[in-house]
C-alpha cells in the first residue's frame, strides 16, 4: 500500500461564486451554489453541499472515527489510525461493477489539513454545520463573509468529576450554555444523595440529562468518559446523522430520551440489512460488519459505548472475532 503525504493544492477560484477548488492526490473538489463536485481519474460524483459540509467537519472533528465515514453511498474515508483511505465507489456495488471505484491512502494529517482547508473556504459566516438545521443559516449560494470563529468545538476537560467540589462547570447558564429549545419540556431534578453514617461526602451524583440538554451541537459528543480502553459518549441528536458510519468494531447504543430511527446496511455493499426504531430505554448493538445512519424527528439524547482497544479492528477484519457481540444461536 502506497501512503501519500500530499498537501492540499488550491486549483482555482470561481469568478462567479468566489469558492476555491482544491486537489488532494488524484481527487479534485469544487463547489457551486448548491453542490459539492468530486472528480477522480475514473469518474465524478455530486453531493448536496449542506450534507457534504456537515459530514466533512465531523470527519475532521472525530479524527476519522472508528472505521468508515460515508458522506453518502459513494464517497468517504476509512480510518487506519495513522493513515486514512479516501475512496469513491469502493463500497458501492454499482460503482465497482462499472469499474469506476477509486481509493487513495494518505497520512491522517494530510487528509485532516485538506478537509479543514476546504471547509474553511466553503463555509461562510452564519452557517454552522455542527448545529441542527433549525439553529443555523444555510451554506447555499455564493461565498459570503469569512467565518472567524472556530470551525470545530474544542473538547474541554473537567477539573474534577462533574458537579464535585472544585469542578468548573462546563455547561450551565453562567457559562452561556442554556438548555436547548428542544428540551425545554424536560425537568432537571437534582438527585437526592443519602449516605450511610460515616460515608458522608463520599457519594456523588449529577443529573446527566441537564448536562446533555445544554449541548449546542448535534451528532457530536457532548461528554466523553474514558477508562483505559472503555469509551462512553453521550450526545444530543436532531435531524439526521450527516454521515453513514461503517463500523470496524461493535458499538453499543442506549437511547436516553425520545427516539431515533436507524437504517442498517451491509458495510461492504450497502445492501439493506434492517431498520430499527429506538425509544427511550432501548439498547442495541451495531455490529462490526454494517453501516448505519440515524434520523431523529425530535432532538434526542443518546449514549454510545465503544471499546477503543488498539488493534481490535484487525481482529474483526480477520474473522478472529464475530461481527456481533452476542450469539443467540
Amino acid at each position: 500500500m502506497t501512503v501519500l503525504d500530499h498537501t492540499i493544492t488550491r486549483v482555482s477560484v470561481d469568478e462567479v461564486t468566489g469558492y476555491t477548488s482544491f486537489k488532494l492526490g488524484s481527487f479534485e473538489f469544487r463547489r457551486d451554489e448548491y453542490f459539492a463536485h468530486i472528480t477522480w481519474p475514473k469518474g465524478s460524483h455530486i453531493i448536496e453541499i449542506d450534507r457534504f459540509l456537515r459530514a466533512m467537519v465531523r470527519d475532521i472533528g472525530w479524527g476519522f472515527f472508528y472505521g468508515w465515514i460515508f458522506f453518502d453511498d459513494v464517497f468517504g474515508t476509512t480510518n487506519h489510525y495513522g493513515t486514512v483511505d479516501v475512496f469513491a465507489g469502493s463500497y458501492d456495488r454499482g460503482c465497482k461493477e462499472a469499474g469506476i471505484d477509486f481509493l487513495e491512502t494518505f497520512s491522517a494529517q494530510a487528509v485532516s489539513e485538506a478537509f479543514e482547508a476546504i471547509s474553511r473556504d466553503w463555509i461562510s459566516n452564519g452557517y454552522d454545520p455542527l448545529n441542527a438545521p433549525l439553529e443555523t443559516g444555510t451554506p447555499i449560494g455564493p461565498k459570503g463573509e469569512e467565518r472567524t470563529d472556530p470551525l470545530l468545538r474544542a473538547f474541554i476537560a473537567a477539573d474534577r468529576m462533574l458537579g464535585l467540589e472544585g469542578d468548573k462547570p462546563v455547561r450551565s447558564d453562567e457559562t452561556g450554555h442554556p438548555v436547548n429549545r428542544a428540551f425545554a419540556d424536560l425537568t432537571f431534578d437534582t438527585p437526592d444523595i443519602v449516605c450511610e453514617h460515616g460515608f458522608e461526602g463520599q457519594l456523588h451524583a449529577i443529573n446527566l440529562f441537564d448536562h446533555i440538554a445544554r449541548s449546542d451541537v448535534t451528532w457530536n459528543p457532548s461528554i466523553s468518559a474514558v477508562t483505559r480502553a472503555n469509551i462512553c459518549c453521550v450526545t444530543s441528536e436532531e435531524h439526521m446523522l450527516p454521515v453513514i458510519h461503517g463500523n470496524d468494531r461493535n458499538e453499543w447504543f442506549i437511547q436516553l430520551s425520545d427516539e431515533i430511527h436507524w437504517q442498517i446496511a451491509d458495510k461492504n455493499s450497502g445492501q439493506p440489512r434492517g431498520r430499527i426504531v429506538m425509544k427511550a430505554g432501548d439498547v442495541c448493538a451495531m455490529p462490526a460488519d454494517i453501516r448505519h445512519q440515524g434520523f431523529a424527528p425530535k432532538r434526542a439524547m443518546l449514549m454510545v459505548l465503544e471499546n477503543g482497544t488498539p488493534g481490535l479492528e484487525a481482529r474483526y477484519a480477520s474473522g478472529e472475532l464475530k461481527p456481533y457481540p452476542v450469539d443467540f444461536g
